[in-house]
């Protein structure tokens, strides 16, 4: 299985590690889910995780990148020109996902583009689980 995770749902995983963000981020590292993303993901992962206010340690986030970047599945995604985004911090999320035909699990669903690949951390959750 593969999908793309939204960086709001790795922050939500480090936050509450045992909440159903978690349990997804630990499919990651137990290596029954792979991610794909792009190096503007691995990047924006790296500097939101960084920031002062979340107190990660450097550890937490140095395995995680590693796991991810070692274990996932690294692409050039296409540019999607044709889809409108309020942040187009977001889109890039939404072209790997589009690229690799995987889910995209976020926090967030109105950042995203009314799609079946798009999928809430409760729904994504849910169909782990089942």
């Amino acid at each position: 299985m593969i999908a793309v995770l939204d960086t709001n749902v790795i922050v939500s995983a480090l936050w509450t590690p045992n909440g159903k963000a978690a349990y997804i981020v630990n499919q990651v590292i137990a290596g029954k889910l792979k991610l794909c993303h792009d190096y503007r993901i691995l990047t924006e992962y790296r500097e939101v995780l960084s920031r002062p206010k979340f107190k990660f340690s450097s550890w937490q986030i140095n395995f995680l990148l590693e796991t991810f970047e070692r274990d996932g599945i690294s692409v050039i995604a296409d540019a999607l020109t044709d889809v409108p985004f309020a942040d187009e911090s977001d889109k890039k999320f939404y072209e790997v996902a589009k690229f690799c035909n995987a889910p995209l699990v976020t926090g967030n669903l109105k950042h995203y583009p009314q799609d079946d690949l798009v999928k809430s951390v409760a729904e994504y959750y849910s169909e782990l689980v089942c």
